[in-house]
């Protein structure tokens, strides 16, 4: 083995290389946003078709006659992606036949929106692989909550599209969600003012989860970003992270304990820091309170900690998450949220 001698010069001049190496790894981990304009996909109209896809968790002959049912009932036509059937284990198929499907529907000319039928879970292991270049080129519409929030924050960084955080394609719509629904999707407003539902007020006397709780008052404008708590934290430090600096951080979540989604909060503000918000929402989370005689905080206790020392505005209890009454996001559109009003303004139009 030949032995290298170093001087004090080489020595410094490898330390500097090893720095600038290590610099560029750092770099590529990190999130990278689009450093390309902003996409807006075309806007739907009566009788455009629909491609209906399942990118996470396993349907069944139920849930696709509903979401065909769903499709048809807003006026709007159907086609069945090739491997909605598909089984493997708990998710819709394999990350290949998941990725066929969607790709099929970018590509595919007479589609203007791809609707998956429900969340679950394996979005986050499609990313690594889609073509964001195919996407780019055929913006389109994609709407879904729960875990397609990993293909809209892949999207908006990769791609620069703008997507959508709203029902899917077997939800049971609501008047307050097709309304705001086909607003954003159909109707490209210079702005729209989104209240929250009045459903969800009523709600609130019985199941305080329900109740909008403003732990920081104020204005603040900047993109939508974010989506589903577990997987906005399981993207962090990732090349498909939600960059929420300066944005307007929304969050979701349901059926976990407060310990988890705790632990998930701590991941992003360690990660990113919630301070560097322009503000952040929190919506609606179903069953997240603790087991009864569970040693635990409470659901309130665990976001207060969070967001309560903030200057930012911050607020609970939006009409965003896994309820029926929730209303439509665009991912990376420049909003304002007031928390006086407990309004979300949009300031510009989601789709051209």
């Amino acid at each position: 083995m030949s032995r290298m001698n170093l001087t004090r010069r080489g020595f410094g001049a490898l330390t500097a290389a090893g720095i600038a190496a290590a610099s560029s790894g750092l770099a590529s981990a990190a999130p990278r946003q689009a450093a390309q304009r902003l996409i807006k996909p075309p806007r739907l109209r009566p009788g455009d078709l629909v491609g209906l896809v399942a990118p996470g968790g396993v349907v069944n002959d139920r849930l696709i006659e509903k979401s065909v049912q769903n499709i048809e009932a807003l006026g709007l036509r159907v086609k069945v992606s090739t491997y909605l059937g598909a089984a493997y284990g708990n998710y819709a198929g394999s990350v290949q036949q998941r990725l066929a499907d969607l790709h099929a529907m970018f590509a595919d000319p007479e589609v203007k929106m791809i609707w998956p039928i429900r969340g679950g879970s394996g979005c986050i292991s499609l990313l690594s692989s889609l073509d964001y270049a195919l996407i780019r080129r055929n913006p389109k519409i994609l709407l879904g909550y729960s875990d397609i929030t990993a293909l809209h924050l892949a999207i908006h960084n990769k791609a620069g599209l703008v997507s959508f955080h709203g029902p899917v394609a077997s939800s049971t719509l609501a008047d307050y969600s097709r309304e705001h629904m086909m607003a954003v999707l159909c109707d490209p407003r210079a702005t729209y003012t989104i209240p929250m539902a009045p459903e969800n007020v009523v709600k609130a006397q019985t199941m305080p989860h329900f109740g909008i709780r403003t732990l920081t008052q104020g204005t603040a404008t900047g993109p939508l970003l974010g989506g589903n708590l577990s997987i906005v934290a399981a993207l962090s430090g990732t090349p498909y992270a939600a960059g929420f600096r300066g944005g307007l951080l929304f969050l979701e979540e349901v059926d976990e304990a407060p310990y988890r989604l705790d632990r998930w909060m701590t991941q992003l503000d360690l990660a990113t820091g919630f301070a560097n918000a322009a503000g952040v929402m929190v919506g609606v989370c179903e069953e997240c309170a603790p087991e009864p005689g569970q040693r635990s905080l409470t659901l309130d206790q665990t976001f207060d900690h969070h967001l309560k020392p903030l200057l930012v505005p911050a607020v609970t209890g939006y009409s965003i998450g896994h309820i029926r009454h929730q209303f439509t996001v665009p991912m990376g559109v420049r909003a304002r949220l007031d928390t006086e009003r407990q309004t979300v303004t949009l300031l510009e139009p989601a789709v051209s």
